[in-house]
């Protein structure tokens, strides 16, 4: 079996015929206007790309994700979060939060100018959206992924100041769950994603529970630009 090549008018393949090896890779072309990108996300599938590379789509077997009846906060960072002075908030600054996760990033090159633009294209659809972090007016942290219903696809995040990255995952965990949200989509498995609580999901695992909740809609409230914390 082959990766299909898409020609931008040419819908997905099915994520169940994405390849063993590499785990995933589906698919190889078209395009990253905000319809080919929502097609993607509604369908279980993500752009991860060098710069040397056209677009490659991916629909990993297994995933990676946290179930938010799940969610919980251990005693160090709840100890961190009483006494911290950090502030976060909700879609406050998008492109400087995408931005930031690609500088920090100089060993990864997926985050590259196309991408940057695509998401924030993505974002003033209100389909992607940003946490982030502050000490002072300075952004210390902060997180960024896309919305399908009442599933959050997590994308990237970063972090200059210990436990900004992790202050505004747990956060965000506790305002979407409590407007609505139901699951955190991690995509690929890494350790960092283990260390915040989040569990190996079997990809038709995964594509039930999206295929139930897209078309679910989370209280508008929850992306108006707000400070959660």
């Amino acid at each position: 079996m082959h990766p299909v090549f898409l020609e931008l008018n040419r819908p997905f393949p099915s994520p169940n015929h994405a390849l063993e090896d590499p785990n995933g890779l589906l698919a190889i072309g078209a395009d990253l206007s905000p319809q080919r990108l929502i097609a993607a996300y509604d369908n279980g599938i993500f752009p991860w790309f060098s710069d040397d590379q056209p677009v490659l789509w991916w629909s990993p077997n297994p995933r990676i994700g946290l179930d938010l009846s799940a969610h919980t906060v251990n005693k160090s960072m709840q100890k961190f979060m009483r006494k911290t002075t950090l502030k976060v908030s909700v879609n406050s600054d998008f492109p400087q939060v995408i931005e930031r996760c690609a500088a920090l990033r100089t060993d990864e090159t997926w985050i590259n100018q196309d991408m940057i633009k695509a998401y924030i294209a993505l974002h003033q659809l209100e389909r992607a959206h940003s946490v982030e972090v502050w000490n002072g007016e300075e952004l210390v942290g902060g997180l960024y992924g896309v919305l399908v219903g009442e599933v959050f696809c997590g994308e990237s995040m970063f972090h200059t100041e210990t436990n900004a990255s992790k202050l505004a995952f747990h956060l965000f965990c506790q305002h979407f769950k409590q407007h609505g949200g139901v699951y955190i989509d991690g995509q690929v498995e890494n350790p960092h994603l283990l260390s915040l609580g989040m569990e190996a999901i079997e990809r038709q695992c995964f594509l039930n529970l999206l295929n139930k909740h897209k078309d679910n809609k989370v209280d508008a409230k929850c992306w108006q630009q707000q400070v959660i914390f």
